[in-house]
């Protein structure tokens, strides 16, 4: 029996749901940091650290037993170097480029996720799946499209957004496809080593001539910060061993913005403007459609020793 079948199939729903609101909080807040002194390659390194406890903690779980094959090894490296190298990259395209241009292609990653699973894991979905899939990849740009003032450094970002773009599309494929044979607690073990082996690069990149906040609302207000980010990470993997990657890629990624953009109308009581609140009705309707899609022959998930 797959594991899938055994845990009812429908247990995706509930990883991707509590991935959507910690991303969608986490992304509320997520600014808070810079605002406060700071800065972005610092955060990055800060977030590394806070994969860290949920790695250990999952993993404690499966009675600490890694999978140290060189499948293994590879799958979760491949999948982790791809999430925080596509965060590096990130950093540099938003000093060289306007990211309200940058994020609106970057979004656009669950439909590599998308051709890779129908091409190669051969997945499949009904017409409600099939629209809402649709209508998320519609209203993922619609979130960060403002044409605001920007000030574009040639068109390097371009192609740097590109690079973020398939790092995260691709991501998310091998995500499904090491889920069908390495444990979930290995994979996010590995994914957490990848993004420790990137942190002296950040550190690097760190501008410390300019002054870094260390006090509480420093680096500890962004461990609290990040530490959603990372859980929502962790429950991700699980989301995508259940799920279709098909299905999850863009719920997850048209649901946090929702939460997101909702956190942020309270907090600032601010008024958004024609593109985002259609952006925001789209990704509630492909949220609610990919939701309610029925389960339909879901790749088999072996069950392994690791």
């Amino acid at each position: 029996m797959t594991l899938a079948a055994r845990n009812g199939g429908r247990h995706w729903v509930v990883y991707a749901l509590v991935t959507v609101v910690l991303w969608g909080v986490w992304g509320a807040l997520a600014g808070l940091s810079a605002q406060h002194g700071f800065p972005d390659t610092l955060v990055y390194c800060v977030w590394s650290l806070t994969m860290i406890p949920p790695a250990l903690w999952v993993l404690a779980k499966k009675s600490w037993k890694l999978d140290v094959s060189p499948r293994a090894v590879a799958f979760g490296m491949t999948i982790g170097l791809l999430g925080a190298g596509g965060q590096m990259l990130l950093f540099k395209a938003l000093t060289i480029g306007p990211a309200y241009f940058i994020f609106p292609i970057i979004s656009l990653s669950p439909a590599i996720t998308i051709a890779l699973s129908f091409a190669l894991l051969r997945e499949r979905t009904g017409k409600l799946g099939a629209l809402g899939i649709v209508l998320a990849l519609v209203a993922l740009p619609l979130f960060d499209l403002s044409f605001g003032q920007g000030n574009a450094q040639g068109l390097g970002w371009f192609a740097l957004a590109l690079l973020i773009m398939a790092a995260w599309g691709v991501q998310a494929y091998f995500m499904k496809l090491a889920n069908n044979t390495v444990s979930a607690e290995s994979i996010f073990f590995y994914m957490m080593i990848g993004g420790l082996v990137l942190a002296p690069v950040a550190w690097a990149w760190t501008d410390f001539s300019q002054p870094v906040n260390l006090d509480w609302d420093g680096p500890w207000m962004t461990a609290a910060i990040q530490i959603l980010n990372a859980i929502g990470a962790l429950t991700l993997v699980f989301a995508f061993r259940y799920g279709k990657a098909m299905v999850v890629a863009p719920l997850t990624n048209a649901g946090a913005p929702l939460i997101t953009a909702v956190l942020a109308l309270a907090f600032a009581g601010a008024v958004p403007g024609p593109l985002k609140i259609l952006g925001l009705a789209l990704a509630l309707i492909a949220s609610l459609l990919l939701v309610l899609e029925p389960d339909r022959a879901a790749p088999a998930i072996e069950e392994t020793g690791a």
